[in-house]
């Protein structure tokens, strides 16, 4: 990026007209509401889920809004699958601007109890699904460069007992959106990521919570919001960082938001 280059900031660097996205576990939950606000705001979108069904209603909602759309059924964990879907992309749509690789989940179990097979299929779907992408995208982004936005979730940055390896994997892609910032920077392709809390989302099912700092519950249009913002140019010197959508959580860090609105954290009995 030139020193020399000039940016000015209008309304419409929001938005995405024209450009291309990928968008992994796109049938459900977050990954429809972001296919579709991408779609929103102006990008074509490929999408791709095990759940056709599912797919196919959110493809029809991309289309309804006049933009292209290209549906791939398949396994996210496969190398093989993937790299056939986005050649297809290619294909129909010509590059990728964005990648937004949201597919990803987990099942509850102490890491004692995790065997082999349960093991490998957290790696495969939660880390390895993303480099996959990543290697098979990149190619198709051009001169003017990308966007790569992954979802490693407030796992990440806290233990998390019962999903240890859900957590370790998204330690992990912390760790490579950071090395892809730096390698991809001179191709002016960004990297960076999304992690959310109290979102319901389906994959890793129904888990007690704190409440949130923010006296509101969030929703998937929210995660969608910050996708929007990391896929546009307002979002063009950003690389190699998270945002965080999770209501204030992380800020917590261990106090308890209680009835009365005052907060507890672990040794202590009353508010803070």
């Amino acid at each position: 990026m030139s020193a020399h280059e000039s940016f000015l900031l209008t309304p419409e660097s929001i938005l995405l007209t024209d450009r291309v996205a990928v968008v992994t576990g796109a049938a459900q939950g977050i990954g429809a509401a972001c296919a579709v606000a991408l779609a929103r705001f102006g990008a074509d979108v490929a999408v791709c889920d095990r759940n056709e069904p599912l797919l196919r209603e959110v493809a029809g909602r991309i289309e309804a809004l006049g933009r292209r759309c290209v549906v791939g059924v398949l396994d996210v964990r496969d190398g093989e699958q993937v790299r056939a879907h986005v050649d297809e992309v290619a294909r129909v749509l010509g590059r990728v601007d964005i990648l937004v690789n949201n597919a990803g989940g987990g099942f509850h179990a102490n890491f004692m109890d995790v065997n082999d097979k349960g093991q490998d299929a957290l790696v495969r779907e939660n880390f390895t699904s993303v480099t996959h992408f990543v290697r098979a995208c990149v190619p198709l982004m051009p001169a003017r460069g990308g966007s790569i936005i992954t979802m490693p979730s407030i796992e990440a940055h806290r233990a998390a007992p019962g999903f240890a390896v859900y957590a370790a994997m998204k330690t992990g892609l912390m760790s490579l959106l950071k090395s892809l910032a730096l390698e991809l920077g001179p191709r002016r392709i960004r990297a960076n990521a999304i992690a959310m809390d109290h979102i319901p989302t389906p994959g890793i099912g129904d888990l007690p919570g704190a409440r949130a700092p923010l006296d509101a519950a969030g929703t998937p249009d929210d995660v969608a919001a910050a996708r929007v913002y990391l896929a546009s140019d307002l979002a063009r010197f950003v690389t190699g960082t998270t945002i965080h959508v999770d209501g204030g959580l992380l800020a917590a860090s261990g106090w308890i938001r209680t009835g009365d609105d005052s907060y507890v954290t672990s040794g202590t009995s009353g508010g803070a």
